[in-house]
């Protein structure tokens, strides 16, 4: 590595004496939606731990569910045929008394065929999304997902989606332990939701639910409590799975949220505030493939209106076939901002899911083998006791590619392949284009020099990315 003289840059930071970390005072927050802590941290990342579930506060949204309206198409009633004159002498048998009784015939038959129509449109109705579920459910076998084979298009009510569905929704509540002023420990508690995807006890949530958690409780619709075990988390899509010992229980179904159109229904269920655990919400899909940062990742979600609250993080969202589409994981803060929530779609969820309880983690996943940490305010900067914004190298695993490269923890990354690296989104944006095995060219600020490192991409698995906190990302 080489290096030449820059009075610009160059301040190698030192370990911070707090653990917050601020956020960009002129961007618009997207927090993630767990009650989590009370921390200054928190204030401009809602999605943390909270104290006390007394902490939350309600939006106080008002919501509408509109019954499902479908119309049949109806067909005028054949009209009788009329009838002549008094019927001829019996022992003539003219042509007149023949086309009688084929008349005669024809409506009788065409009576038969409207009962039987209306048997059979009544059947397709009455079969609609409960035989579905259960079609479904039946078909798990062990820890297999479960998949809509999509024979039942027939549509159905906000009611019929939430009964089908309520079971398969979760509560969850974690507790962590921080070390605070004096060296006391505190144990925070925090809520949100989770999607029950087997039959034997394994769940899908959001990572920024679990993250960092000693202790994670499941709570099911019949209030049963299970203690949960970590199985894997992602952080780039903020998805996590957890596994709980029991059997027999319901998993919802996937659908194909490739297959979702704007104005669609959406049923949000979840456990917002972290105390109402299978509250419904409805609403439709706003949007599809948003591009949201969050925590310093990239993400394409799907955006609806319906109510989304502190809590409901990893909580379902369903279509009108009461098909799991999406993990809702954001909403959209600030003032005067209502009816923007955000989730993964549900093909994302189920591909990460199958990854993790597989290998604990996902992939084929290309790593520099740091972990770093973005300064974008003054407070920040002061706090790291730097004085430039900008992403910088937090920790260097050992053994890593970028060890041998020659990078160090206080490292400023000022470009990847030539693109300006201001923001942890733009380090990871970059690297979710490439594989494992391609190299990249780093321009790195350090002590007052200017330098180039090119670093070859390697697997990313929890022993070398390890868990981020809040305040740092792997990359």
């Amino acid at each position: 590595m080489t290096f030449e003289e820059n009075n610009q840059f160059g301040y190698k930071p030192n370990e911070p004496e707090e653990t917050t970390a601020g956020s960009h005072p002129d961007t618009t927050a997207w927090t993630a939606n767990a009650a989590e802590t009370t921390d200054a941290y928190a204030q401009t990342h809602p999605d943390m731990n909270t104290a006390a579930p007394n902490g939350y506060t309600q939006d106080g949204q008002p919501f509408y569910s509109a019954p499902d309206t479908s119309y049949g198409t109806w067909q005028q009633e054949p009209t009788a045929p009329q009838w002549g004159m008094a019927e001829p002498p019996k022992k003539k048998h003219g042509k007149g008394g023949l086309i009688a009784l084929l008349l005669v015939g024809c409506f009788l038959l065409g009576l038969a065929g409207s009962a039987a129509g209306t048997i059979l449109l009544n059947s397709k109705w009455l079969g609609g999304l409960t035989s579905n579920q259960q079609e479904e459910s039946s078909g798990t076998n062990g820890s297999s997902l479960n998949t809509s084979d999509d024979s039942t298009t027939a549509p159905t009510s906000v009611t019929d989606v939430a009964d089908a569905t309520a079971n398969s929704v979760v509560e969850i509540t974690t507790e962590s332990v921080t070390t605070g002023n004096f060296f006391q420990q505190q144990i925070l508690t925090g809520a949100g939701s989770g999607v029950i995807i087997t039959a034997d006890g394994y769940i899908v949530t959001n990572n920024h639910v679990i993250e960092d958690s000693s202790k994670i409780t499941v709570t099911l619709r019949d209030g049963t409590k299970h203690e949960a075990k970590l199985v894997g988390t992602d952080v780039q899509t903020d998805l996590a799975v957890i596994k709980i010992e029991a059997n027999g229980l319901t998993p919802a179904v996937f659908g194909d949220s490739d297959d979702l159109k704007v104005g669609e229904q959406a049923i949000v269920i979840g456990n917002p505030l972290g105390q109402l655990g299978g509250s419904v919400t409805s609403g439709i899909i706003s949007a599809l493939d948003r591009e949201i940062t969050i925590g310093g990742q990239v993400m394409n979600l799907l955006q609806i209106d319906a109510a989304v609250n502190p809590g409901n993080s990893g909580g379902g969202l369903f279509n009108a076939k009461g098909e799991l589409v999406g993990v809702i994981n954001a909403k959209s803060s600030g003032e005067d901002v209502e009816g923007i929530g955000f989730a993964i779609p549900s093909n994302t969820a189920k591909k990460v899911a199958d990854e993790l309880m597989k290998n604990g983690y996902v992939s084929g996943r290309a790593s520099l083998g740091i972990s770093v940490v973005q300064i974008d305010d003054a407070q920040t900067a002061l706090m790291y006791r730097v004085d430039n914004i900008g992403v910088y190298i937090l920790s260097v695993n050992e053994g890593s590619a970028a060890e041998k490269a020659g990078l160090q923890a206080g490292d400023r990354i000022v470009t990847i392949n030539d693109t300006e690296v201001m923001e942890t989104a733009d380090l990871t944006a970059v690297l979710s284009t490439l594989n494992v095995g391609d190299q990249v060219k780093l321009t790195i600020s350090r002590s007052g020099k200017i330098g180039t490192a090119t670093v070859t991409l390697q697997e990313q698995t929890p022993s070398k990315s390890g868990q981020e906190s809040a305040e740092s990302s792997a990359a």
